[in-house]
């Protein structure tokens, strides 16, 4: 079976390169970018790898519209989504390939787990340990839904892989704020655009059963400090998708 791999980029010349290196072993590469300004593409064309095809295509606040463009374009039968700020290991490579030539395999696709690498550390509880992506399937088993936080709806059985999908993201508090602040934003219009409403109640209560659930209910505390802080960030998280979703209803008013 032949794979090919699709990457979407905005500005990704400090990760593009390890990360078309942890790919190298796919049948195609195919990155869809956002326009970049950086160094993204320069960096990806000194590569001078005929694997790799580079589409331009506006975000446009869609996350599931580009993934689909890359479906699209993909020449093969199997696809497999990863991002810029992650890495594909030598063994989970070895888990991949092994089962998209099992013969006796039934499945359209297959489930990833992730683990984040954050500060230094493997956090493998939390939130992060209990992270399981649908990233490798049948080009023509489903279509990605949701404009953020997209998952990739297929038909068929699905199988799970052992091997975690390495992710390196917001490596500086500053980062993550930011992130935080973009995907939460497109977070609350999604809702408001489904007619989703939320209450006082539960702008208070939902941050704090988040940060209940990843630092103590699924462990985070062992993760440390670093488990900490991302049960803190994540609560932020929680706090301002329903806070943006509160005032985009009262600008209606």
């Amino acid at each position: 079976m032949r794979l090919t791999c699709v990457i979407l980029t905005k500005n990704e010349e400090n990760t593009i390169v390890d990360c078309l290196d942890s790919l190298i072993w796919c049948d195609e590469i195919i990155v869809i970018d956002d326009f970049s300004n950086d160094r993204t593409g320069e960096l990806i064309e000194n590569l001078k790898n005929k694997k790799i095809t580079i589409f331009q295509q506006r975000l446009q606040d869609d996350f599931s519209q580009q993934r689909n463009f890359g479906l699209e374009k993909a020449k093969n039968d199997w696809v497999l989504f990863v991002d810029a700020d992650e890495r594909i290991s030598l063994s989970l490579q070895y888990e991949i390939l092994s089962n998209l030539t099992n013969s006796l395999q039934n499945y359209i696709g297959y489930f990833i787990p992730r683990r984040d690498l954050m500060w230094g550390r493997v956090l493998n509880h939390g939130e992060s340990g209990s992270t399981r992506l649908l990233r490798l399937a049948k080009k023509n088993a489903g279509k990605w839904q949701g404009t953020v936080h997209e998952r990739w709806i297929v038909k068929g059985q699905t199988g799970k892989l052992t091997n975690p999908l390495l992710h390196l993201p917001h490596q500086t508090i500053a980062e993550f704020l930011s992130e935080i602040n973009y995907y939460t934003s497109l977070r609350a219009k999604e809702l408001f655009d489904k007619k989703v409403t939320v209450s006082f109640w539960k702008i208070i209560v939902y941050p704090k059963a988040k940060f209940l659930l990843n630092f103590f209910i699924i462990r985070g505390f062992l993760d440390g400090i670093e488990g900490l802080i991302i049960a803190i960030l994540m609560s932020f998280h929680s706090f301002l998708v329903r806070a943006k979703l509160w005032l985009l209803w009262q600008k209606e008013k």
